[in-house]
C-alpha cells in the first residue's frame, strides 16, 4: 500500500493506493503543519512502532469502512456504508496509540528542533514522555527526513510512503509485529 501525501495552500490531502478491497477516495488531511502533518506522523508512528490496528493497518487490511476513508466508486461506497464496522477493543487501543503517539512525539521533535519553545504542560520534557528512547529516536529521524523533503515542495507538489506490513489480511485484530 501506497501514501501519498500532496501538500496544498494551508492543508493536504491524502490519497491511498493499495492493492486489495476497494479504490478509496482521496481525502483532505485535518489540520496543517510546514513540517510533519498529522496523517503523515500516524503512518510513520504506526510504521516504526508497528501498530496494525490503527489507521494504516485497518486500511491496509481492507476488511470494512471504519469511516476514516470511503470507497471511490458511488455503488462500492454505498456497499461499504452497509458493511461498516465497530472496531475492535483492540483495534481501539491501537488507535489511541497511535493518536498519543503521533500527537506527543511531533511536540517533543518541535521543540527539540526548535521549532516550538518549551512548555512543561505538553508537550514536556522527553526524558519524562514515557516513550522509548530508541522509537523516539527513529521517530525524530524520519520527521527530520520528511520535514526537509516537505519543506521543499510546491503548492500541488507529493511525497509517496509505503506500508511495509502485508495488505488484505482480512483479520479485525492486527496483531504487532
Amino acid at each position: 500500500m501506497d501514501v501519498t501525501f500532496t501538500k496544498l495552500a494551508g492543508r493536504y490531502e491524502i490519497a491511498v493506493d493499495r492493492t486489495v478491497g476497494a479504490a478509496l477516495a482521496p481525502r483532505n488531511g485535518p489540520g496543517h503543519s510546514d513540517a510533519v502533518p498529522h496523517d503523515v506522523a500516524h503512518l510513520l508512528v504506526e510504521v516504526e512502532d508497528g501498530i496494525r490496528g490503527g489507521v494504516y493497518g485497518r486500511l491496509a487490511a481492507a476488511d470494512g469502512d471504519d469511516g476514516m476513508f470511503w470507497p471511490l466508486a458511488p455503488a462500492e461506497r454505498r456497499t461499504s456504508l452497509r458493511k461498516r464496522r465497530t472496531p475492535t477493543p483492540e483495534e481501539s487501543a491501537d488507535m489511541a496509540r497511535s493518536e498519543r503517539l503521533a500527537s506527543l512525539t511531533v511536540a517533543l521533535w518541535e521543540v527539540v528542533r526548535g521549532r516550538r519553545p518549551a512548555d512543561p504542560s505538553w508537550p514536556g520534557r522527553v526524558e519524562d514522555s514515557e516513550v522509548d528512547p530508541d522509537l523516539l529516536e527513529r521517530l525524530f529521524a524520519r520527521y527530520d527526513d520528511f520535514a526537509a523533503r516537505w519543506s521543499d515542495l510546491p503548492d500541488g507538489g507529493s511525497i509517496t510512503l509505503g506500508w511495509p506490513f502485508p495488505e488484505g489480511t482480512g483479520k479485525r485484530r492486527r496483531t504487532r509485529r
